[in-house]
């Protein structure tokens, strides 16, 4: 915590009330420090039930931001709108962008010297403006929010649409953003402080005192896991362990990873509300379709593919506050914004998998080697299959099990095991040996035609 946080917080218990007097009021305080989004929007619900639970009178709220996610600061804004005590909210140094929505939800706004509150446009992850359908959403919000709190809904437009122009305060193609003085001057702030304390005064309060918001073991892992970055790392963790499983078929140390990331994953969401029962099961559908199609079903189909949309769609809507198929609280930056970071986690997690693959097991450590490299020469008396066997080719034969792809074939009396090449083959059914490699024979369907 920086030195100034530090003052500010010493300053709390500074300005508490004197010892035997009549305490009046009642105070809740947290901090947002941070970007806004899952961990922001947890400590804020927190903090309203607390403060409810205690029966607070004011609900005081310390904020620096550059931003972050809208759909998070869509719902503090609501939070706050809805709250059943006086909402504060204390700038300290930045209130952009989502901050400034979140700013102007409480019903009073105070400034440190210094600070700013403004530029509210969306952007993309590189920081670029989007374009005007996304713009109009956070438009709508910020003028309905300034509205419902007795500010200028213009200026808050303002904030987010640089085409807004008003005499002495905007000129058009500027985004607005308030210095301290400039939002007391225009109706944005209640007053420039640096305490408490001085908070209190401007409300008019005298005798009050404060509780602070204190963050159990269990929120500060939840606020971790949901941590977009976080979340991301989890994603490719699970592919990871997909992958390396698959390459090395039984229950081992791959798949445990794969699946304590994928509970690491869907148990904070869903403790969050985001992921549903269903979502959750649509995960697990999507990796059984899988594991049918690597290892019951030849080559790579319908099956596969339906299993990793399923898997690819489950992380998707699970970072997403949607109720069933009703996207409509849901501004469409969010779902382009989790859909990217599910897509790309994914991708760098396959890649990253593969490299990871060829560097780890065949490559030589201090620990020797996780795979066998040793060259086998034949000229040192070793033979690694049968060579007879390859003297079959071209022979014709009767498949006497289900091959899928791999079975047995019976040729000139004698039965062999062999592999398929063309996928499934039926008992019964006349093959033809066309390869031997691998220790097996392959074979393919008789062409009947004549």
């Amino acid at each position: 915590m920086k030195l100034k946080h530090l003052l500010f917080v010493g300053y709390l218990f500074i300005s508490l009330p004197f010892f035997g007097q009549t305490v009046s009021k009642k105070v809740y305080f947290f901090e947002i420090d941070d970007n806004i989004a899952k961990p922001a929007l947890r400590k804020t619900e927190k903090a309203i039930k607390e403060a409810t639970a205690e029966k607070a009178d004011i609900l005081l709220l310390r904020l620096n931001t550059f931003g972050g996610e809208l759909e998070s600061a869509d719902k503090i804004r609501t939070l706050l709108l809805e709250a059943p005590m006086t909402t504060i909210v204390f700038i300290d140094n930045n209130a952009a962008s989502a901050g400034a929505l979140i700013s102007i939800a409480c019903d009073s706004i105070y400034m440190a010297p210094g600070s700013s509150i403004g530029a509210a446009s969306v952007v993309n992850q590189q920081g670029e403006i989007m374009p005007d359908k996304y713009q109009s959403y956070m438009r709508s919000l910020m003028r309905t929010t300034a509205e419902k709190k007795g500010r200028n809904p213009m200026i808050a437009q303002a904030m987010v649409d640089p085409d807004v122009y008003i005499k002495g305060i905007i000129d058009s193609g500027k985004v607005l953003t308030f210095t301290t003085k400039e939002a007391i001057l225009n109706g944005f702030c209640e007053g420039e402080v640096n305490s408490l304390g001085e908070i209190m005064q401007n409300v008019g309060v005298e005798n009050y005192d404060v509780s602070m918001q204190k963050l159990s073991f269990l929120d500060k892992i939840i606020l971790f896991l949901v941590n977009p970055i976080v979340s991301g790392i989890l994603i490719m963790l699970i592919v990871g362990g997909i992958y390396f499983e698959l390459q090395t078929p039984g229950v081992g140390f791959p798949l445990i990873v794969a699946i304590s990331a994928a509970l690491l994953y869907f148990a904070p969401h869903y403790l969050e509300g985001l992921a549903a029962h269903w979502e959750i099961l649509l995960f697990i559908l999507g990796v059984g379709l899988l594991l049918v199609e690597i290892f019951l079903i030849p080559g790579f189909g319908f099956v596969g593919i339906t299993g990793i949309v399923l898997i690819v769609a489950s992380l998707i809507l699970s970072m997403i506050f949607n109720i069933g198929f009703d996207f409509q609280l849901v501004p469409p930056t969010q779902i382009l914004g989790k859909i990217f970071l599910v897509l790309s986690s994914v991708i760098i997690g396959f890649f990253l998998s593969i490299w990871v693959g060829k560097k780890v097991i065949t490559t030589e450590t201090r620990f020797g080697t996780l795979a066998f490299n040793t060259v086998l020469n034949s000229e040192e008396g070793y033979i690694a299959q049968d060579m007879r066997l390859a003297d079959l080719i071209g022979r014709d034969g009767i498949t006497i099990t289900f091959m899928r792809p791999s079975g047995k074939v019976e040729i000139d009396g004698e039965i062999y095991d062999a592999v398929s090449d063309v996928g499934l083959i039926d008992k019964n059914e006349e093959v033809e040996v066309i390869k031997f490699e691998n220790a097996q024979l392959v074979v393919t369907k008789k062409n009947k035609n004549i």
